[in-house]
């Protein structure tokens, strides 16, 4: 990726995320450090850049003099980072950025460090270092002390220690250099680093890319879209929080979700709703270690709590924080308020059973897995059964956490069926015939309350919310897990209705009535991807696989997706890499790809029996080469 460096700095969303399970950090396409939180992914930013306004602050920076161009690239199947900086004399130097990552001592190595090492390529290149930490949320590190071979930056009670080969006078007064010979600065906890720091780094950087390299080789991609899905793979290993195995939702906070609102949320936290999106990629992917984690941090949860579920925990799952507003930080684009903790943590939003369930029903049928579910487990599950069948007619904030009022929103009631269904099915593979018929019993009775409540004739689709007429994507997944077969008239009709009121420029709102901020500006990425699944259900896969190809067109300069998409720009808006985002654009690779058995054997893709631009008539299903109702608990 090519970047021509002329402008000052303006934040973008053309980042790449580098990151090794414990931290993570965002580097733009010149290099520069501009989100990095410390000591772990939820953490203060000791870099800030990107939310920082017009206020020079939080980044680590390699200016080169007279410099024209940048050229920014991952390392192939690795979440290492190399830019080439260009002057206009010709001379040249690369950049390259990672966080240490691989097995030592028979235990995974994963500190809370960054390392750069900046070697000159051609020419004799003149830069200086900018190094310039924030803490508490954009305040300026309070003092900086230095030794012969490192900096400590006192971060409010937090030290951070650059360590470097490089004159320390040099970064600390930010003085221009001729650079003839590799450098290296490694920025973490305040903490000696005894070998050297050169030969310390390359070891590190080889032993990273074999692990990443290593990692990659052990997925189960798809034919086609293999470096997108590669690339997505990764990102969503970068959200993971290896200690508990916690996915958070994204690595960053308060990105807006379209330009100038209010709607700016911290992502660093994890949602019990992702739980079966991001499980069923991972299953699909073949990441069963990281599946098996993520599984251990959901039963955490479970066994820990006599109380309703949270929708949202800490990646220490007890470990939550108020909202509050950092009063420091302008914001991306100067596009305030920053948000700390998140208020949809003391939401009542009843899916959050389901989405449990719906995820650890994976322990009951999953042989790879070392540990299996059995009847204890079943039976702390039941437990939260028992909320859902409680719960299911009572109103709740919903999946989009509406901060102004309360509903019985379809998707809530969806999951509570959810819940009792996958119990009646685990229980009939542990043989307990009695909570079979049970959960069978509550399933059905949920299941008769949303087909009567939740269809509206006058829009001939389901809706966002019992009794109302409002649309809502949120219902196609209806299909998707496993409420009605995909060639029932009803999904066929609700699909066609979201398709067409829901869609704007190509791209699927969540809804488009007015909510507590007012009418909703941006495309949601997931929903999106919810389409896509649901017309190729349906027997639309061409038009399916056309709008899957053009939402790939929007992702960043290397590969990530956020949460949100302006319909009029086709601007990336929101927190990143959103999870939600990219597990969406693997289950959705995954299930329009042709096979490898296909393509080997040369055989041609199978095309839709349907026109392009004509829908499948209701009575005419069968005929249309619907594929047929997949079966409910397997979250393949």
């Amino acid at each position: 990726m090519t970047l021509t460096t002329s402008q000052p700095y303006r934040a973008s969303l053309d980042v790449a995320a580098i990151g090794n399970g414990r931290v993570a950090a965002l580097v733009d396409q010149g290099a520069r450090i501009v989100w990095w939180c410390f000591p772990r992914l939820d953490g203060d930013p000791i870099f800030c850049r990107l939310l920082a306004g017009d206020e020079d602050k939080g980044f680590c920076d390699v200016v080169l003099e007279g410099q024209v161009s940048a050229q920014s690239y991952y390392i192939r199947n690795t979440c290492i980072l190399e830019t080439i900086l260009i002057a206009e004399n010709g001379a040249s130097v690369k950049v390259t950025d990672f966080c240490p990552r691989f097995w030592r001592y028979d235990r995974s190595f994963h500190p809370a460090q960054l390392i750069r090492r900046i070697e000159p390529l051609r020419g004799l290149p003149r830069i200086s270092v900018r190094v310039r930490p924030t803490y508490n949320y954009g305040q300026p590190a309070c003092s900086a002390s230095h030794g012969s071979n490192h900096i400590r930056y006192l971060c409010g009670s937090t030290a951070v220690r650059v360590t470097t080969d490089l004159a320390v006078s040099y970064i600390v007064h930010e003085t221009s250099f001729s650079l003839t010979h590799p450098a290296t600065l490694v920025i973490g906890p305040d903490e000696p680093i005894e070998s050297s720091i050169d030969s310390m780094s390359r070891e590190f950087l080889e032993r990273t890319r074999d692990f990443w390299v290593t990692w990659v080789r052990g997925l189960a991609v798809s034919y086609e879209w293999q470096p997108e899905i590669i690339r997505a793979a990764i990102s969503l290993k970068l959200c993971t929080f290896e200690e508990t195995g916690a996915i958070t939702a994204a690595l960053t906070t308060s990105i807006p979700e379209a330009p100038n609102t209010p709607r700016t949320w911290d992502y660093r936290f994890c949602w019990l709703r992702d739980a079966y999106f991001v499980i069923r990629a991972l299953n699909r992917l073949g990441a069963t270690q990281s599946m098996e984690n993520y599984l251990d941090y959901i039963t955490t949860v479970v066994s820990d709590t006599q109380s309703p579920l949270k929708p949202v925990y800490g990646i220490v799952h007890n470990d939550t924080a108020a909202e509050r507003i950092a009063p420091h930080l302008q914001g991306y684009l100067g596009m305030g308020p920053v948000r700390v903790g998140n208020l949809a943590s003391d939401q009542l939003q009843h899916d959050a059973y389901g989405s449990v369930i719906l995820g650890v029903a994976q322990m009951f049928i999953d042989q790879r897995l070392p540990r299996m579910g059995d009847v204890s487990l079943f039976r702390e599950l039941e437990f939260l059964g028992e909320h859902a069948r409680r719960l299911y007619l009572e109103p709740d904030a919903g999946i989009w956490e509406y901060r102004g009022r309360l509903r019985i929103h379809t998707h809530s009631a969806l999951l509570c069926w959810v819940a009792c269904d996958r119990l009646a099915r685990i229980a009939q593979l542990l043989g307990l015939p009695e909570r079979v018929v049970h959960w069978k019993e509550s399933a059905d009775k949920i299941r008769a309350e949303i087909l009567t409540r939740a269809w509206s004739d006058k829009r001939g689709s389901f809706t966002g919310a019992f009794d109302h007429d409002e649309l809502d994507a949120s219902v196609l997944l209806l299909g998707d897990l496993g409420f009605l077969p995909p060639n029932d008239p009803r999904f066929v009709k609700t699909t066609n209705a979201i398709g067409r009121e829901l869609m704007r420029n190509g791209l699927m709102l969540r809804y488009a009535a007015e909510d507590d901020f007012g009418l909703p500006e941006s495309a949601f990425l997931a929903c999106q991807f919810w389409y896509i699944d649901a017309l190729a259900s349906v027997g639309r896969k061409d038009e399916a696989r056309e709008l899957f190809d053009e939402l790939l067109k929007k992702r960043n300069a290397f590969g990530l997706l956020s949460e949100d998409l302006n319909p009029a720009t086709g601007q990336l808006w929101g927190n990143l890499p959103q999870t939600y985002s990219m597990a969406g654009m693997i289950n959705s690779a995954m299930t329009l790809s042709r096979t490898w058995e296909d393509a080997w054997c040369g055989r041609p893709a199978k095309h839709d029996t349907t026109p392009k631009g004509q829908e499948p008539a209701e009575h005419d299903l069968t005929a249309a080469g619907l594929i047929s109702p997949r079966r409910s608990l397997n979250v393949n």
